[in-house]
């Protein structure tokens, strides 16, 4: 089914690719070293932080709600404060995320039955970080208060929470299927993005114009290589998420494969636009990150699409990597069926349609 033009023009394209060992170490040691570093480093926990106690009152219960803050196992340190004064100066030199003021009636309001207020400032600087050690502060007090109410005869109750698909909360079970949509985007944009700009750079653009190659061969043999990288990438990935972070792939594998496909002919359209719209090599990769970089904002893999607005939600909507997102997280965390997928692959096979019909129509004007 592939004629000896198409083959040649595949052969020609994979060779230009991967004939350089540089080449081949820049297109596959990256994206793994990158895995691993995001992997490790990209992560909403806040651990290891230091708080402040100033404790005017030095009562039981006070000094019960320090300790349990010090054994926790996300906390470094307690820092002892002396005074309001101190209290601001560790803060404002970022020697503490926040602090804790008791006031000097803390203790005996509880014993008298009443509520004990704790103050509480934390860094606005650091405003993401400064709400989950609140958050982490109210569930210490929040487990501290249901054991005083039983000892002063109050009722007590409580909420089972479980949690869906992610039973532990744990945070690389949501980034990791998210790097393979980022990374795998940017690897395979960055091989067809300079495809074009290649050929004029080194002049060979003018012998594809008079050679009996058809529009459609040429823009074939470019889409191979960044697909072919973009799939052994991707795999990489796969088996490592499971094996060494120990993220399960509960769903389709077929499925997420044959979205995987539809991912990268989307992406390989819109690297063809940007490589035909390209004199240079130089041109070409500043505005593969002009594309690349919006498409990982708008994806959904840093802040949630519906928390953005209603502009820019229509905008994600024509972004292949929010709908591969969706498809790569609920094959692994989700166990999401081969018609469940197929479901959601649909606007990548619209977006990829639109993205490489306009390539091939700018691709045909280049050359005329």
């Amino acid at each position: 089914m592939i004629g000896p033009r198409l083959r040649a023009i595949i052969v020609k394209e994979m060779w230009a690719v991967l004939r350089d060992p540089r080449s081949r170490i820049i297109l596959f040691v990256p994206p793994l070293l990158q895995f691993l570093l995001f992997g490790m480093a990209t992560t909403l926990e806040v651990k290891h932080f230091t708080i402040g106690v100033l404790d005017l009152d030095s009562g039981f219960y006070s000094h019960e709600m320090i300790e349990r803050v010090a054994a926790s196992p996300d906390v470094r340190a307690v820092m002892r404060l002396g005074s309001d004064a101190a209290l601001r100066r560790a803060i404002d030199h970022q020697r503490i995320i926040g602090a804790l003021r008791f006031p000097s009636s803390f203790s005996a309001d509880i014993a008298r039955g009443g509520t004990g207020a704790i103050g509480a400032v934390y860094d606005g600087r650091r405003s993401n970080a400064a709400q989950i050690v609140a958050s982490y502060v109210g569930t210490i007090a929040a487990g501290v208060a249901a054991d005083i109410r039983p000892a002063n005869g109050a009722p007590s109750g409580g909420v089972i929470v479980a949690n869906r698909f992610n039973p532990n909360l744990d945070y690389r079970w949501f980034t990791m299927p998210g790097l393979i949509a980022i990374i795998g985007a940017i690897s395979a944009m960055s091989v067809v993005a300079q495809s074009v700009a290649r050929e004029r750079e080194l002049g060979t653009f003018d012998q594809l114009m008079v050679s009996p190659l058809r529009v459609h061969e040429i823009l074939i043999g470019k889409m191979v290589p960044p697909i072919v990288v973009g799939t052994i990438i991707a795999t990489i990935y796969v088996i490592l998420i499971p094996n060494v972070f120990g993220v399960p792939l509960t769903g389709s594998l077929i499925g997420f494969y044959l979205a995987l496909m539809l991912y990268l002919l989307a992406l390989t359209g819109l690297g063809m636009l940007v490589s035909a719209l390209s004199a240079t090599q130089q041109q070409a990769f500043l505005g593969m990150f002009l594309v690349t970089v919006p498409m990982i904002i708008l994806s959904g893999y840093a802040t949630p699409v519906d928390n953005m607005p209603v502009w820019l939600r229509a905008v994600a909507l024509v972004n292949p990597a929010t709908h591969f997102l969706v498809v790569a997280e609920g094959v692994f965390l989700k166990g999401m069926p081969l018609s469940v997928v197929l479901l959601d692959a649909v606007p990548l096979a619209a977006i990829a349609a639109v993205t490489l019909a306009a390539a091939a129509l700018l691709f045909r004007s280049r050359m005329e």
